[in-house]
C-alpha cells in the first residue's frame, strides 16, 4: 500500500508539471503568432499577458528580467520568455517558451527561404495592421511602465534623459553606457527603505552547468570543421557576441557568412525578419536554410541548426544567472541600482516608440487614427488582446484590399 500511495503521488506531480509545460507552450504559440513590432513590442505582450492578466509574477519581478535581458548577449525579449518560462515550469518550461514564442516565425522564415510564396497582398495588408497593434502595445507599455518604475523625480529624469539621448544619438554603445548610469544613480539615490519587504529567491547562487556547456560548445565549434559544425559556430558566436537584439546581429553574420551566403539573401532575410510576428533572431532560420540550398545540405536541418546555435548562448546565460540575480537584487543597493535600470528601460521602451515601431507603421492619418482608437479600446474600455488583434488583422486585410 505505502509503494501504490507513493507512486501515485509521483504520477499526479507529473500530471501537474506537464501541465504547467503544456500552458507555458500554449501561451507562447499564441504570442509567437501575434507578437509585431520587435522586442519593444514584446515587452509590452509579455506584461499585460503574464504580469497584468495571468499574474504569474509581479510588476517589480518582471522589472528584475528586464534588467537583466538588457546585461545579457543574446535576444532580449526571448531571454525573458526563456526566463517566464523557467520559472513557471522549471527548464523543461523554458525550452516550451523558446519553442511556442520562436515556431511561428520559424515556420515562416524557412517557408520563405525555400521558395514559398507567403506574401500576398491580403497577408502583407494583415501584417500591417499588427504593426498599428505594436504601436498601441508599445505605448501601453511606456504609460504602465512609467507608472510604476517611475515614482520619484529621479526615476522619471532618468527614463526621459535615455530617451532624448537615443532619439537624438541611437547605437548600442550609448544604450548600454546609459543603462550604467543608471544603475550607478540608482544604486546611490534609489535605493529602497529600510521597511520594504523584498522577496528573495531560494536559489541563490550561479548554476554552472550551463556555463561549463557553454565553454565546451564554444570550444567545439572552433576545433570541428564539418559543414555543419561550420554553420553552428557563426551562428552560437553571435548569439555570444551580440548586445541589442537582432537589428545587431545582421552585421555579425555577414562577417561571418559574407563568403558562403549572397548580400541579397541577408537583406531578404532581414526585410523579412522585420514583418513576422516573433524574435527578430528567427532571421537565423531563413539563412541558414539559404546555407543549406547552397551547400548541398538539407534546408531544414541548416536552419534547425542555425536557429538552435544563435538562441542557446543566452538561453544557457539566463539557466546559470537568474537564481544569482534574484538574489542579488533584494540587496537594497542592487535593488536601487535595477530601480535605476529599470527607469532607463522605460527610455529604452519610449525611443522605441518612435523608432523603429512608430516609423515603420504609421504612414498616414488613417493609421494614426486606428492607433488612437486602439489605445483608447486597450486602456480605455479594457478590450481583450485577442479581441484587439483581430480588430487589427481586419483593419489591415481591409486597406490591403
Amino acid at each position: 500500500m505505502p509503494t501504490i500511495y507513493v507512486n501515485c503521488a509521483l504520477l499526479n506531480r507529473g500530471r501537474v508539471e506537464l501541465k504547467a509545460i503544456s500552458e507555458v507552450f500554449w501561451r507562447f504559440l499564441w504570442l509567437g503568432c501575434i507578437s509585431f513590432g520587435g522586442p519593444a513590442a514584446h515587452i509590452g505582450y509579455f506584461r499585460k499577458t503574464f504580469v497584468e492578466r495571468l499574474g504569474w509574477l509581479d510588476e517589480q519581478a518582471y522589472g528584475r528580467l528586464i534588467a537583466l535581458s538588457q546585461f545579457l548577449p543574446g535576444p532580449g525579449s526571448s531571454q525573458i520568455g526563456f526566463a517566464l518560462g523557467l520559472q513557471r515550469a522549471g527548464l523543461a518550461g523554458g525550452v516550451a517558451a523558446f519553442l511556442g514564442f520562436t515556431l511561428p516565425s520559424f515556420l515562416l522564415l524557412y517557408g520563405l527561404a525555400v521558395g514559398s510564396s507567403l506574401m500576398g497582398a491580403q497577408l502583407h495588408g494583415v501584417i500591417s495592421g499588427l504593426k498599428l497593434l505594436a504601436v498601441v502595445v508599445v505605448a501601453d507599455a511606456c504609460l504602465t511602465m512609467f507608472a510604476g518604475f517611475c515614482r520619484t523625480a529621479l526615476a522619471r529624469s532618468l527614463a526621459l534623459l535615455t530617451c532624448v539621448v537615443l532619439w537624438l544619438s541611437p547605437g548600442l554603445l550609448v544604450q548600454l553606457a546609459l543603462l550604467v548610469v543608471g544603475a550607478l544613480l540608482g544604486g546611490r539615490f534609489l535605493m529602497p527603505q529600510v521597511n520594504e519587504e523584498v522577496k528573495r529567491s531560494n536559489d541563490d547562487g550561479v548554476v554552472y552547468w550551463p556555463l561549463l556547456v557553454l565553454l565546451c560548445l564554444s570550444l567545439a565549434a572552433v576545433y570541428f570543421s564539418a559543414p555543419l559544425w561550420v554553420l553552428f559556430e557563426a551562428f552560437f558566436h553571435s548569439g555570444l557576441l551580440v548586445f541589442g537584439g537582432g537589428h545587431v546581429v545582421l552585421p555579425l553574420l555577414q562577417q561571418t557568412l559574407g563568403a558562403s551566403l549572397e548580400p541579397e539573401s541577408f537583406l531578404l532575410g532581414y526585410a523579412a525578419a522585420q514583418g513576422v510576428p516573433g524574435p527578430m533572431f528567427s532571421l537565423s532560420a531563413f539563412l541558414g536554410a539559404q546555407w543549406g540550398l547552397l551547400n548541398d545540405v538539407s534546408p531544414l536541418l541548416g536552419a534547425l541548426v542555425a536557429t538552435l546555435a544563435i538562441f542557446l548562448p543566452g538561453f544557457l546565460l539566463v539557466v546559470a544567472l537568474l537564481g544569482a540575480w534574484e538574489s542579488l537584487a533584494a540587496k537594497p543597493r542592487i535593488a536601487g541600482a535595477v530601480a535605476g535600470i529599470n527607469a532607463c528601460v522605460v527610455g529604452l521602451l519610449l525611443a522605441a516608440l518612435y523608432q523603429p515601431v512608430f516609423t515603420s507603421a504609421v504612414s498616414s492619418p488613417v493609421h494614426m487614427s486606428a492607433v488612437a482608437v486602439g489605445l483608447f479600446l486597450l486602456r480605455g474600455l479594457r478590450l481583450p488582446i485577442v479581441g484587439l488583434v483581430v480588430a487589427f488583422s481586419a483593419f489591415g486585410w481591409w486597406l490591403g484590399y
